[in-house]
């Protein structure tokens, strides 16, 4: 995949892999990996649009800036999208999500959202322990950013025992491991970020909001709290599946994902 560079609005170059024919669709991955953690679900997607799968700061080819802020990485999701030069597709997954939503107030260049569990903390994150971001530290302050990668993934995000263990296995947790420093950065962004319904109101782009059915409440509270403030947006609860049905379920969330495409 060619990798193509912008450079974000406090001078930091943000890297895209760029592949596939058809109308644009931008992806913005969640906390650790990179634009790798997308590979299972590329080839159904490139055979319908360009897609440029983006590298967050930080991470992959992308560059990072000492002081880090949930502002910039909008920033970067704004510059990719203005970049392309014609409406996009923004895609989201978690994190990612939310850089995704408030990048559609920051950039006239988005048509329409799919955003898969914005990482937007609505009920204070009851079911993740208090004191995760800490433990994350320290497990880095030892070294061991495998550990980090493993915690967040059971702790934060909800992925199942036994998907973590393949988590493991894949090609991108490599990537994973080496973005690790990443994260408490990011679990601190989100403790601090409040939603503020009114800020989205005239946002009328068409918006799907991908769901598991056995995600937790609070990663269902976010999508309903989205839904309820956009004015043109649809729910889809993926049966089966919590917050990684790119790994789990892949069909199954490439169908949601081009059914929605193929309506607009």
């Amino acid at each position: 995949m060619p990798q193509e560079t912008v450079t974000s609005k406090d001078g930091t170059p943000i890297a895209y892999g760029r592949s596939g024919e058809g109308p644009p669709l931008v992806l913005v991955h969640g906390t650790s990996a990179d634009r790798s953690r997308w590979a299972p679900v590329l080839p159904a997607l490139e055979e319908r649009c360009t897609v440029y799968a983006v590298d967050r700061r930080g991470r992959g080819g992308s560059g990072d800036a000492d002081d880090y802020a949930l502002e910039r990485e909008v920033e970067d999701v704004a510059a990719v999208v203005d970049a392309i030069g014609e409406p996009v597709t923004l895609l989201g997954h978690s994190h990612g999500g939310l850089c995704a939503l408030e990048a559609a107030l920051l950039s006239h260049g988005v048509r329409a959202l799919v955003l898969y569990e914005p990482a937007a903390d609505m009920v204070g994150a009851a079911s993740r322990p208090s004191d995760v971001v800490e433990r994350l530290e320290a497990l880095l302050q030892a070294g061991d950013r495998d550990e980090v990668v493993a915690t967040m993934a059971r702790e934060v995000a909800h992925v199942p025992p036994e998907a973590v263990t393949a988590m493991r296995s894949q090609p991108a947790f490599r990537a994973r491991v080496a973005t690790a420093h990443t994260i408490p950065r990011e679990l601190r962004a989100v403790r601090s970020y409040r939603f503020d319904p009114e800020r989205f109101r005239d946002l009328a782009v068409p918006t799907l909001l991908l769901s598991g059915g056995e995600s937790p409440a609070e990663f269902r509270a976010a999508v309903d709290a989205v839904d309820a403030a956009l004015p043109d947006s649809r729910v889809v609860i993926m049966p089966g599946q919590a917050h990684v049905a790119m790994d789990t379920g892949t069909d199954l969330f490439t169908s949601e994902v081009v059914r929605f495409l193929e309506r607009l």
